[in-house]
């Protein structure tokens, strides 16, 4: 592109970009290091059962959701550079950390081999499975504060190099490293716990933890070289820096529109009632965890509730809660579903390959943040306009997951298959969901408003992960009977309706509070 002096315009934006899909897919690697292991690994060691794993899952989630509310306004406050590096440090070393779990458990029960553990029953089994999971809880936590600055920071970082219109489409861009992360992630992470355990490396699982938890120091050598402002950035040219800031005149005029209006962010006449349900959520939470949320309510000023005030954010909130487990779940017990269900354990060549196909189909999300512009060069309708009606085509993909379950039982490969597509739609309707707030949020709170968004979507994957967990030991102790299917299987199909039916209900939430363009002034 040039610009009419006829200087070529730079695209150092998108190597920014490049950046910001790298570091998503080590966030996603790391998380999935335990989903890949657990079952055919470490639950051996440790003596686990689906609940242990269950409630780990689920602890991630709840202090994922909580850190949120910090890691987005600590990203407003201190900056993505440092905020970025101060991220991926924190969850690389958790990450890490995760390999110590053994020894930490062999420490405090005073045993003197991880064969002693494996060979214990009664009630040495249960404290050595109690002990563990408590263990790997710990780690889980140091990897969720860390992980999530991710989202905030990246979504900050995109508001900062990308106009509106091209913000879905990098966001879909950075966010596809979710679905690479998750694609590498079953090539190499059982392979790799195999490979060490025949080597006689511990049980294996530990090193896969370390080697895939220092890609996060590898990548903080680069972010400290490439990142700059853009307004500060050698690499960007003034024809790309009037690219990027082509919504600066129309912000300008809404402030300027704005300044009658009473605060930064302004109280409309129902406040009270997002107000009232903010508190509700709260307390909930605080039902969930007393002890992460004392932090919160003692550091949390006025104007972050200023937000919950906002049918806005309560739009955002309640789409991102009931549709982001959907896609925890998926990350998290598939590996679990294909041996549970199937009897093909991690490291088997056929499962390896089915995650992978799977993983390989949610790519398709890459185009999601397309079909937006697609749709507003087209119809000339407002880009959120056009952002509502393609979400509502992503809402209705994951209804296929309906028949996941008795399609199984031709092939394990349909349930594959309507899995990938369910989650190629949900990383579609993510990136859009993301650029949602940046539409309706000015920058400067971004980075707040992506945390709290964030907030939803933990409290959402601890939900559904605790139930699941307590559902599959359930079902197959009880062989419960569910549509035609008993014991684990019949669990799983439960959880696949909910899966189906969370983004109508999410895209009924966005529609209903926010039905038009309306955009936060400030």
């Amino acid at each position: 592109m040039n610009t009419q002096s006829g200087q070529k315009m730079t695209q150092y934006r998108w190597t920014i970009c490049i950046m910001l899909f790298l570091a998503t897919t080590i966030n996603y690697m790391d998380r999935q290091v335990l989903s890949l292991t657990w079952k055919d690994f470490i639950a051996p060691d440790f003596h686990w059962t689906d609940a242990d794993y269950g409630n780990i899952a689920a602890i991630f989630g709840l202090v994922y959701a909580v850190a949120n509310l910090f890691s987005g306004r600590f990203m407003d406050w201190i900056g993505v550079k440092k905020g970025y590096l101060w991220a991926i440090a924190i969850w690389s070393l958790g990450a890490c950390m995760h390999a110590l779990c053994g020894v930490a458990t062999m420490w405090h029960l005073n045993l003197g081999s991880m064969q002693e553990m494996i060979e214990a029953t009664g009630d040495v089994a249960l404290a050595i499975s109690t002990v563990s999971a408590w263990c790997f809880m710990v780690s889980r936590v140091v990897l969720a504060v860390g992980e999530s600055g991710n989202f905030p920071a990246a979504i900050k970082v995109t508001a900062e190099y990308f106009p509106k219109k091209d913000r879905a489409f990098a966001t879909s861009i950075f966010n596809s490293g979710s679905t690479i992360g998750a694609l590498v992630a079953p090539l190499s992470i059982p392979l790799l716990a195999r490979y060490f355990k025949n080597a006689g490396i511990g049980g294996g699982w530990e090193m896969a933890f370390i080697i895939i938890g220092a890609l996060g120091f590898i990548w903080l050598g680069f972010w400290i070289f490439i990142y700059q402002k853009p307004e500060e950035s050698k690499r960007v040219n003034a024809a790309e820096l009037a690219y990027i800031h082509q919504d600066e005149t129309s912000e300008k005029e809404a402030a300027q529109e704005s300044k009658s209006e009473k605060g930064a962010i302004p109280m409309l006449s129902n406040s009270w009632i997002y107000f009232t349900l903010g508190i509700i959520v709260l307390v909930c939470a605080f039902m969930f965890s007393a002890w992460l949320l004392i932090p919160a309510f003692i550091l949390l000023n006025v104007p972050f509730w200023n937000f919950y005030k906002l049918p806005q954010t309560w739009a955002i909130f309640l789409a991102k809660l009931v549709t982001d487990g959907v896609w925890w779940f998926f990350l998290f017990w598939t590996p679990a579903y294909i041996s549970d269900v199937y009897g093909l354990p991690s490291d088997n060549p056929t499962a390896m390959l089915l995650i992978f196909v799977l993983y390989a189909i949610t790519m398709l999300s890459i185009y999601g943040g397309k079909l937006p512009t697609i749709i507003v060069n087209r119809t000339g309708h407002h880009p959120y306009d056009a952002r509502l009606k393609a979400m509502l085509v992503f809402a209705l993909f994951p209804l296929f997951t309906l028949f996941a379950q008795p399609l199984g039982r031709l092939s394990y490969w349909f349930p594959i298959l309507l899995i990938g597509i369910a989650g190629a739609a949900h990383q579609s309707w993510s990136a859009n969901l993301f650029s949602v707030g940046s539409d309706l949020f000015p920058k400067k709170a971004v980075g707040t408003m992506t945390g709290i968004n964030g907030m939803a979507g933990g409290i959402g994957s601890y939900c559904i992960n605790k139930f699941s967990g307590q559902l599959f030991d359930y079902a197959d102790q009880t062989q419960m009977v569910f549509l035609g299917f008993q014991g684990k299987p019949a669990g799983y199909f439960i959880v696949f309706c909910y899966c189906a039916l969370a983004y109508i209900i999410g895209w009924c939430c966005l529609k209903t509070l926010v039905p038009k363009y309306n955009p936060v002034k400030g």
